[in-house]
């Protein structure tokens, strides 16, 4: 992925430009220090229009157009009013066409930084005199937040618009509305700070300043990333709208980033310092001040998605190159308007464009599927086998594959805007929604009709929740769910509850990411170093002690420095590097195989599979997935093969008959009943146990011994041509 950057061959403004703005995807505001604000239309070829001219004591600081949201915008207008700050000690609220709604005396000294909040109904600035006060829209002062000695650069809001942000010389400041809230503030960086985003999906916060670095940091001051020193100081950075990535401006540099704060790619225009960075809604474009006059455009290209054997790439701003791998087959789809996001699971590939969303079958890049979309701003796609939905900034939307509204979840105070990958999760029956205004809750939803599940109650979890995930296979009524916390513990909970309390069951800790299989019910998730993958997590309901059994952890060292988890298909978990290669590394594919044995009822196939094998973990699953099947005989086979010594719930009585009829192991059935209710405490009430229990002695060595040689019988059998039950009562 980079940036395919654009210059005019003579900059349209005489002076440095100070900001920049965009009113919608396809028109930009630029405001200089020659007192000229300029409209750009940016369909077809270039142009550009005088809006206003300010006056000559007037040298703009900073632009910000109000939020879709609150201009009440839509997908082909967008905002009608901005505010520019300005050296005179002003802000003034200026509508599209140049008019002045508004002209305040903020700040003794320069207005430095002006923004609003996401709803549009107050305005936080900055100044020159070291305050940062709050306005309400139509420009009335409505509180003073803080008096620093040191002038504020930069500012802006939290997603609640219930905190701002600022910089104060080398620190940052979180400060609550409240009044006696107390500030959370921490040293940022070495040199000045010069730049700030916090953006309201991902919660993360980005910064840069005159030590030449830019920095990612989470809401307590806990340092995610640190970029490597620059020539120059970090004059500019700026977060997409769906905190996908960001773009980090310096002197005649223009950075490109991941989330995490990787570099996708690097570009040296020539247009000096780039003072502000601001991206369109779409997040396909940004556009930078820049120093020498110009205004620089970058068009986000080469995006790359892949699934099985199938590669695509952005190209274009208007084309996507599909690549099968296996015979090298190219395809070239061409879309009328600029791709906004694309995703590629499931056998199918849908994009969105600013108006329509095409699927395309695998296997038929000819004839897509085409539907019109309400909002042009689509900032998420989800997939699952037979639905896939879509995010804008107004709503959640399922459709079929065949175009069809399914259904449109929604919960009350739900902010489309906010929802990210790690928020939302779709399978075939069930739609999961983190809920933004208390991040303890997760709202379920039946796919197919958009209703609350569990008569509208919400899960619940006892830390707010940062990630969640649910599992793609089986019937809706087993659907499970896993959950990364605060404290980055990973839980799995059932999504339905039948006239139970809810179970949390904690499979890890310090967990970074998790990923379902796309086949079947396997688990992934990655931790400090490792990659672990759980080939049954179902266990946890079934036997906690094997849970552990059927968990494969593998070192990620050859990865690099913290790696991320991208996917888990079929036997490949793919992981990102920290340059951004996307890599692959396998897993043994028996544990599919095994899961399709045990979900077509093909249990003589499944232990075949396992004596075949002969891994523990395989067993282990088998015991698992047979106990919870009900199929107690293989059950039983399974549990010997990895020396649990377990008899199957309600089996003690069936044990003890058949250990009578073959003359053998009446002791190991009478010893695991005592220790049984030894464990218990509780006494012996079945007659015909008392009756043996009297005339045997119980010696573990002897049973010990008897026990290693069934082991021993049970390896040397044949492993094909034996059913289960000739199996079980060879045994016996």
């Amino acid at each position: 992925m980079r940036l395919k950057v654009t210059l005019q061959k003579e900059p349209k403004h005489s002076e440095l430009v100070s900001c920049v703005g965009w009113t919608s995807p396809d028109e930009l505001y630029s405001a200089a220090d020659d007192h000229e604000i300029l409209r750009w239309n940016l369909l077809g070829s270039t142009e550009t229009s005088k809006v206003m001219t300010l006056p000559k004591d007037c040298f703009p600081t900073g632009m910000h157009w109000l939020p879709k949201v609150a201009a009440g915008g839509t997908k082909k207008g967008g905002s009608d009013l901005f505010v520019l700050t300005s050296t005179d000690g002003k802000y003034q609220l200026i509508n599209r066409t140049g008019r002045v709604e508004k002209n305040v005396e903020a700040h003794k000294g320069a207005v430095l930084c002006g923004r609003w909040n996401s709803d549009g109904t107050a305005l936080v600035t900055g100044g020159e005199d070291g305050q940062v006060k709050v306005w309400s829209r139509s420009g009335m002062l409505r509180s003073t937040l803080t008096q620093n000695s040191l002038p504020v650069y930069t500012v802006c809001w939290g997603s609640d618009s219930e905190h701002v942000l600022f910089s104060n010389g080398r620190q940052l400041v979180i400060k609550s509305l409240q009044a006696n809230a107390k500030p959370t503030m921490w040293k940022a960086h070495e040199g000045i700070i010069l730049v700030i985003d916090w953006n309201p999906v991902n919660n993360l916060i980005l910064s840069g300043g005159e030590d030449c670095k830019y920095k990612i940091w989470d809401t307590y001051g806990r340092l995610m990333y640190s970029s490597a020193a620059h020539d120059y100081p970090i004059t500019s950075a700026a977060w997409t709208p769906d905190g996908e990535m960001f773009a980090v401006g310096s002197f005649n540099t223009l950075r490109l980033c991941d989330r995490s704060g990787w570099s996708y790619g690097l570009e040296k225009p020539n247009t000096g310092s780039i003072f502000t960075l601001s991206w369109s809604s779409d997040g396909t474009q940004v556009a930078g001040a820049c120093g020498n006059g110009q205004v620089i455009i970058g068009n986000v290209i080469e995006r790359r998605i892949e699934w099985k054997n199938f590669e695509g790439t952005v190209t274009a701003s208007k084309q996507i190159k599909i690549r099968n791998v296996s015979n090298d087959a190219i395809d070239k789809l061409d879309f009328r308007d600029r791709v906004i996001k694309l995703s590629l699971s499931f056998g199918h590939l849908v994009v969105a464009t600013s108006s329509q969303c095409y699927i395309y079958s695998t296997r038929n890049w000819n004839t897509p599927m085409i539907f019109d979309l309400k909002e042009g701003n689509v900032t998420l796609i989800k997939q699952a086998e037979k639905h896939f939905l879509l995010v804008d900034g107004s709503g959640v939307y399922v459709y079929s594959y065949d175009g069809r509204l399914v259904c449109t979840p929604r919960h009350q105070g739900m902010k489309a805007d906010t929802i990210n990958m790690q928020t939302i999760s779709i399978s075939n029956d069930t739609v999961a929604i983190r809920d933004k205004t208390d991040e303890k809750v997760i709202y379920v939803f039946d796919a197919q009709t958009g209703k609350s599940m569990g008569d509208g109650k919400p899960i619940t979890h006892k830390l707010e929740v940062m990630e969640v995930a649910l599992d793609q296979f089986g019937p809706a009524t087993e659907r499970r769910i896993a959950i990364i916390d605060k404290n980055h513990d990973l839980h799995l909970t059932s999504v339905r509850v039948f006239g139970t309390e809810r179970k949390f069951i904690k499979l890890g800790t310090m967990i970074q990411c998790v990923a379902w299989n796309d086949t079947t019910n396997m688990l992934s998730a990655m931790t400090d170093g490792k990659l672990m993958v759980w080939y049954y997590p179902n266990a946890a309901w079934v036997d906690r002690d094997l849970l552990m059994k059927t968990l494969i952890e593998k070192d990620t060292s050859e990865f690099g420095k913290n790696p991320q988890l991208c996917g888990f298909v079929g036997n490949h978990l793919i992981l990102r590097r920290a340059e951004g290669s996307r890599v692959s590394t396998l897993i043994s594919p028996y544990p599919s195989i095994l899961h399709g044995y045990v979900n077509g009822g093909r249990w003589p196939d499944a232990l075949r599979l396992c004596r075949f094998v002969k891994e523990e973990t395989l067993w282990a699953c088998l015991a698992a997935m047979a106990t919870y099947a009900k199929e107690l005989m293989t059950a039983e086979v399974a549990y010997a093969a990895i020396k649990e010594h377990k008899l199957i719930v309600g089996g003690y009585e069936r044990a003890l008959e058949l250990a009578v009829k073959f003359k053998t192991h009446v002791d190991t059935v009478i010893g695991h009943r005592v220790k049984y209710l030894q464990r218990f405490d509780k006494k012996e009430t079945n007659k015909r146990f008392l009756q043996y229990q009297e005339g045997i002695e119980i010696d573990w060595e002897k049973i010990q011994a008897k026990i290693d040689m069934e082991y021993q019988k049970e390896r040397e059998r044949p492993t094909g041509g034996t059913s289960v039950r000739s199996t079980s009562k060879d045994r016996a």
